[in-house]
């Protein structure tokens, strides 16, 4: 763990969501303030989403100029492109539809309508991220003297993680060749250990990309993974100890999941 993670520790899953909500919304208001635009690469799951539907219900939501946020996803599961179990879907559902967003903006994954397989589908996605780290670079370096590369990903501001039983973040499992992947930045998953078993992730180096992470868990079965990132674990064991932000990494946990984290690691928030 470096000195640029924090853990911070909420009472319960409904606290855990509201306060995360309400960070996610104070977080794009400033980002927004400095650069005019934002990025947010989005998580599923349970809390995941609950995050989302609490973002929509907070009146405060209305501070975000959303038709200037750019929205990507971390992992999405590899099935029909209206099935309830894409995240894409769960978060339009949850937040995107009521809020007013760009469609310009909103980036989701190909389905199996799309695409033969999930590698065919991961290098689209990786496609599209290029294409748009290499806009906003020939944006930002429209008046360099000697242009540069350009990247293979656009700038994430703030990338929303959750985190498996198992420790699997995304979709990058323990011992699989997802979390060892170093050079590309999405892969395609065909024997997940949970279903579905076909999938697209962001690779480790993509997830580290972003300038903030955030590892947002809840519920006791999550509390040995949680210990084991968090005492340095290999991240092909446990990828959930891989995540790194570029300036921060928050890990945002309830009172279950943190139930084998050492005292001496937590900041809790005041009232917890």
């Amino acid at each position: 763990m470096t000195a640029r993670t924090r853990i911070n520790i909420h009472p319960d899953f409904d606290v855990l969501a509201a306060t995360t909500a309400a960070r996610l919304v104070t977080r794009l208001v400033d980002i927004q303030n400095e650069r005019g635009e934002a990025t947010v690469v989005l998580t599923g799951g349970s809390i995941g989403i609950s995050t989302l539907q609490a973002v929509a219900e907070s009146p405060a939501r209305r501070a975000v100029n959303w038709a200037k946020v750019n929205f990507w996803w971390g992992d999405e599961r590899f099935v029909a492109a209206g099935s309830d179990e894409r995240n894409a879907n769960q978060a339009q559902r949850a937040l995107l539809s009521k809020i007013g967003v760009d469609p310009a903006r909103v980036h989701a994954a190909g389905s199996e309508d799309d695409f033969a397989s999930p590698e065919e589908a991961a290098a689209d996605y990786a496609r599209q991220l290029a294409e748009a780290g290499a806009a906003e670079h020939a944006a930002w370096t429209e008046d360099a003297e000697e242009p540069s590369e350009p990247p293979s990903l656009p700038r994430f501001d703030i990338l929303l993680l959750g985190v498996g039983p198992d420790a699997h973040i995304a979709s990058l499992f323990p011992e699989m060749s997802g979390i060892r992947e170093q050079s590309r930045t999405v892969v395609g998953v065909t024997d997940a250990p949970k279903p579905p078993p076909s999938r697209i992730s962001l690779t480790l180096p993509a997830i580290n990309s972003a300038q903030e992470v955030w590892l947002v868990v809840a519920g006791s079965d999550k509390a040995g993974a949680v210990g084991l990132a968090l005492a340095g674990a290999s991240p092909v064991q446990v990828p959930a100890a891989g995540p790194a932000g570029r300036n921060r990494t928050l890990w945002l946990i309830d009172h279950d999941a943190a139930a084998k984290v050492p005292e001496n690691l937590i900041y809790r928030e005041p009232g917890s």
